[in-house]
Protein backbone atom coordinates (compact mmCIF):
# COMPACT_ATOMS: atom_id res chain seq x y z
CA UNK A 1 0.00 0.00 0.00
CA UNK A 2 1.04 3.84 -0.83
CA UNK A 3 1.48 5.92 2.00
CA UNK A 4 -1.39 8.37 2.44
CA UNK A 5 -0.73 11.93 1.17
CA UNK A 6 -0.04 14.54 3.79
CA UNK A 7 -1.82 17.75 3.03
CA UNK A 8 0.64 20.84 2.93
CA UNK A 9 -0.55 24.32 4.27
CA UNK A 10 -0.47 26.50 1.28
CA UNK A 11 2.54 28.87 0.16
CA UNK A 12 1.71 32.04 2.32
CA UNK A 13 3.40 34.98 0.16
CA UNK A 14 2.53 38.10 1.97
CA UNK A 15 2.73 41.58 0.12
CA UNK A 16 2.34 45.06 1.53
CA UNK A 17 2.93 48.23 -0.46
CA UNK A 18 1.14 52.25 -0.43
CA UNK A 19 -0.97 52.89 -3.30
CA UNK A 20 -0.03 53.12 -6.61
CA UNK A 21 3.08 51.15 -5.78
CA UNK A 22 1.60 47.84 -8.37
CA UNK A 23 0.94 45.62 -5.73
CA UNK A 24 -2.89 44.58 -6.55
CA UNK A 25 -2.08 43.86 -10.01
CA UNK A 26 1.25 42.74 -10.03
CA UNK A 27 0.26 40.44 -7.16
CA UNK A 28 -2.98 38.94 -9.13
CA UNK A 29 -0.68 38.50 -12.30
CA UNK A 30 2.04 36.10 -10.37
CA UNK A 31 -0.17 34.29 -8.47
CA UNK A 32 -1.95 33.27 -11.60
CA UNK A 33 1.24 32.52 -13.22
CA UNK A 34 2.31 30.64 -10.11
CA UNK A 35 -0.99 28.77 -9.71
CA UNK A 36 -1.79 30.32 -6.51
CA UNK A 37 -4.65 32.04 -5.03
CA UNK A 38 -4.70 35.90 -4.83
CA UNK A 39 -6.56 36.82 -1.37
CA UNK A 40 -7.44 40.83 -1.58
CA UNK A 41 -7.90 41.94 2.03
CA UNK A 42 -9.48 45.03 1.11
CA UNK A 43 -12.35 43.44 -0.15
CA UNK A 44 -13.63 42.51 3.32
CA UNK A 45 -13.40 46.13 4.59
CA UNK A 46 -15.67 47.21 1.74
CA UNK A 47 -17.68 44.31 2.28
CA UNK A 48 -18.40 44.82 5.89
CA UNK A 49 -18.74 48.83 5.22
CA UNK A 50 -21.37 47.58 2.79
CA UNK A 51 -23.10 44.97 4.99
CA UNK A 52 -23.52 47.78 7.77
CA UNK A 53 -24.31 50.61 4.98
CA UNK A 54 -27.12 47.58 4.68
CA UNK A 55 -28.27 46.73 7.60
CA UNK A 56 -28.61 50.59 8.92
CA UNK A 57 -25.76 49.43 11.14
CA UNK A 58 -23.62 52.46 12.95
CA UNK A 59 -19.99 52.73 11.52
CA UNK A 60 -18.45 54.41 13.92
CA UNK A 61 -19.57 51.82 16.85
CA UNK A 62 -17.18 49.40 17.06
CA UNK A 63 -19.47 46.94 19.01
CA UNK A 64 -21.96 47.58 16.28
CA UNK A 65 -19.59 46.42 13.62
CA UNK A 66 -18.72 43.49 15.63
CA UNK A 67 -22.29 41.91 16.16
CA UNK A 68 -22.29 42.61 12.13
CA UNK A 69 -18.75 40.12 11.78
CA UNK A 70 -21.03 37.69 14.48
CA UNK A 71 -23.91 37.78 12.09
CA UNK A 72 -22.99 37.99 8.90
CA UNK A 73 -21.30 35.31 6.07
CA UNK A 74 -18.52 36.62 3.62
CA UNK A 75 -17.10 34.64 1.01
CA UNK A 76 -14.78 35.85 -1.77
CA UNK A 77 -13.27 33.68 -5.11
CA UNK A 78 -9.02 33.65 -4.78
CA UNK A 79 -8.88 32.28 -8.39
CA UNK A 80 -10.15 33.98 -11.51
CA UNK A 81 -12.82 36.77 -11.84
CA UNK A 82 -13.04 38.15 -8.00
CA UNK A 83 -16.70 37.35 -6.82
CA UNK A 84 -17.44 38.71 -3.50
CA UNK A 85 -20.78 37.27 -1.63
CA UNK A 86 -22.15 38.65 1.60
CA UNK A 87 -25.26 36.78 3.85
CA UNK A 88 -26.61 39.38 6.02
CA UNK A 89 -27.88 38.72 9.45
CA UNK A 90 -30.98 36.99 9.49
CA UNK A 91 -31.15 36.54 6.03
CA UNK A 92 -30.53 32.94 3.78
CA UNK A 93 -28.92 34.75 0.37
CA UNK A 94 -25.83 35.38 -0.29
CA UNK A 95 -26.13 38.70 -1.98
CA UNK A 96 -23.23 38.95 -5.22
CA UNK A 97 -21.68 42.83 -3.89
CA UNK A 98 -18.44 42.15 -6.41
CA UNK A 99 -18.96 45.27 -8.24
CA UNK A 100 -21.41 47.50 -5.18
CA UNK A 101 -18.28 47.46 -3.04
CA UNK A 102 -16.06 49.48 -5.59
CA UNK A 103 -18.52 52.42 -5.64
CA UNK A 104 -17.34 55.43 -4.22
CA UNK A 105 -20.25 55.76 -2.15
CA UNK A 106 -18.42 52.56 -0.15
CA UNK A 107 -15.22 53.74 -0.57
CA UNK A 108 -15.74 57.20 1.30
CA UNK A 109 -16.95 54.87 4.21
CA UNK A 110 -14.29 51.84 4.87
CA UNK A 111 -12.11 53.65 6.77
CA UNK A 112 -15.06 53.92 9.22
CA UNK A 113 -14.85 50.18 9.78
CA UNK A 114 -11.34 49.68 9.55
CA UNK A 115 -10.00 52.41 12.19
CA UNK A 116 -11.45 49.82 14.94
CA UNK A 117 -8.93 47.58 16.37
CA UNK A 118 -10.96 44.36 17.66
CA UNK A 119 -12.31 44.49 14.11
CA UNK A 120 -8.97 44.22 12.59
CA UNK A 121 -8.13 41.25 14.54
CA UNK A 122 -11.27 39.39 13.94
CA UNK A 123 -10.76 39.57 9.82
CA UNK A 124 -7.26 39.32 9.95
CA UNK A 125 -8.27 35.66 11.95
CA UNK A 126 -10.77 35.21 8.99
CA UNK A 127 -8.48 36.23 6.17
CA UNK A 128 -6.11 33.21 8.33
CA UNK A 129 -8.61 30.88 8.07
CA UNK A 130 -9.81 31.71 4.38
CA UNK A 131 -6.04 30.97 3.19
CA UNK A 132 -5.98 27.56 5.30
CA UNK A 133 -9.14 26.24 3.61
CA UNK A 134 -7.90 26.93 0.16
CA UNK A 135 -6.78 23.45 -1.17
CA UNK A 136 -4.47 25.85 -3.16
CA UNK A 137 -0.59 25.11 -3.08
CA UNK A 138 -0.11 28.90 -2.37
CA UNK A 139 -1.91 31.77 -1.71
CA UNK A 140 -1.19 35.67 -2.39
CA UNK A 141 -2.14 38.30 0.24
CA UNK A 142 -2.10 41.78 -0.84
CA UNK A 143 -3.48 44.92 1.20
CA UNK A 144 -2.18 46.69 4.81
CA UNK A 145 -0.37 45.46 7.29
CA UNK A 146 0.08 42.57 5.47
CA UNK A 147 3.85 41.41 6.26
CA UNK A 148 3.85 42.95 10.07
CA UNK A 149 0.01 42.36 11.07
CA UNK A 150 -2.01 39.61 9.44
CA UNK A 151 0.93 37.31 8.50
CA UNK A 152 3.88 38.40 9.91
CA UNK A 153 5.31 34.51 9.84
CA UNK A 154 4.60 34.09 6.23
CA UNK A 155 7.33 32.26 4.40
CA UNK A 156 7.53 34.88 1.60
CA UNK A 157 6.82 38.53 3.19
CA UNK A 158 7.63 41.56 0.21
CA UNK A 159 7.36 45.46 0.60
CA UNK A 160 6.53 46.83 -2.80
CA UNK A 161 7.23 50.30 -2.92
CA UNK A 162 7.80 53.13 -5.95
CA UNK A 163 8.38 56.64 -6.26
CA UNK A 164 5.36 58.81 -5.77
CA UNK A 165 6.41 60.15 -9.24
CA UNK A 166 5.84 57.02 -10.63
CA UNK A 167 2.86 56.26 -8.33
CA UNK A 168 1.20 59.40 -9.53
CA UNK A 169 1.81 58.49 -12.90
CA UNK A 170 0.30 55.01 -13.05
CA UNK A 171 -2.63 56.11 -11.16
CA UNK A 172 -2.89 59.16 -13.15
CA UNK A 173 -3.88 56.33 -16.11
CA UNK A 174 -6.67 55.03 -13.90
CA UNK A 175 -8.19 58.03 -13.85
CA UNK A 176 -8.96 60.27 -16.78
CA UNK A 177 -9.27 63.73 -16.48
CA UNK A 178 -7.14 63.90 -13.33
CA UNK A 179 -4.12 65.92 -13.55
CA UNK A 180 -1.18 64.31 -12.66
CA UNK A 181 -0.11 67.29 -10.26
CA UNK A 182 -4.14 66.41 -8.24
CA UNK A 183 -3.00 62.69 -8.36
CA UNK A 184 0.14 63.64 -6.75
CA UNK A 185 -1.15 66.08 -4.29
CA UNK A 186 -3.34 63.27 -3.60
CA UNK A 187 -0.78 60.09 -2.63
CA UNK A 188 1.33 62.41 -1.25
CA UNK A 189 -1.04 63.19 1.23
CA UNK A 190 -2.36 59.59 1.85
CA UNK A 191 1.63 58.60 2.49
CA UNK A 192 1.33 61.41 5.45
CA UNK A 193 -1.65 59.51 6.77
CA UNK A 194 -0.64 55.81 6.39
CA UNK A 195 2.66 56.87 7.93
CA UNK A 196 1.53 57.62 11.38
CA UNK A 197 0.52 53.84 11.64
CA UNK A 198 2.54 52.00 9.00
CA UNK A 199 6.07 52.14 7.40
CA UNK A 200 5.44 51.62 3.59
CA UNK A 201 9.01 52.71 2.94
CA UNK A 202 11.49 50.65 5.36
CA UNK A 203 10.78 46.94 5.21
CA UNK A 204 10.53 45.09 8.76
CA UNK A 205 12.81 42.66 9.27
CA UNK A 206 12.63 39.55 7.43
CA UNK A 207 10.85 41.69 4.14
CA UNK A 208 11.94 41.55 0.85
CA UNK A 209 11.56 45.34 -1.15
CA UNK A 210 11.08 45.30 -4.21
CA UNK A 211 11.35 49.07 -5.54
CA UNK A 212 9.25 49.09 -8.86
CA UNK A 213 9.87 52.41 -9.99
CA UNK A 214 12.19 51.31 -12.69
CA UNK A 215 10.57 48.24 -13.39
CA UNK A 216 7.68 47.93 -16.46
CA UNK A 217 5.09 45.28 -14.98
CA UNK A 218 6.49 42.13 -16.38
CA UNK A 219 9.70 42.69 -14.34
CA UNK A 220 7.70 43.56 -11.56
CA UNK A 221 6.10 40.43 -11.75
CA UNK A 222 9.11 38.36 -12.25
CA UNK A 223 10.26 39.76 -9.59
CA UNK A 224 7.49 38.52 -7.30
CA UNK A 225 7.65 35.19 -8.57
CA UNK A 226 11.93 35.05 -8.06
CA UNK A 227 11.60 36.09 -5.00
CA UNK A 228 8.74 33.38 -3.87
CA UNK A 229 11.11 30.82 -5.74
CA UNK A 230 14.36 31.83 -3.70
CA UNK A 231 12.41 31.13 -0.24
CA UNK A 232 11.30 28.22 -1.59
CA UNK A 233 14.81 27.01 -2.23
CA UNK A 234 14.57 27.02 -5.65
CA UNK A 235 16.24 28.57 -8.56
CA UNK A 236 15.32 31.76 -9.96
CA UNK A 237 13.66 31.62 -13.25
CA UNK A 238 15.78 35.07 -14.29
CA UNK A 239 18.82 36.67 -12.65
CA UNK A 240 18.30 39.83 -12.06
CA UNK A 241 19.40 43.24 -9.75
CA UNK A 242 16.67 44.60 -7.71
Amino acid sequence: MGATPVATEPVLVAIDGPAGSGKSSVSRAAAEQMGFGILDTGAAYRALAWACREDAVDLDSEDAVLAMLDGWTYAITLQGEQRVQVTLPGGTEALDVSAVIRTPEISSQVSRVSKHAEVRVRLNTMFRDIVAASGLPGVVIEGRDITTVVAPDAPVRILMTASPEVRATRRQGELPGVSHEQVLADITARDAKDAAVVDFLNPAPGVTLIDTSDMNFGQSIQAVIDTVEEARGARPSNEKER
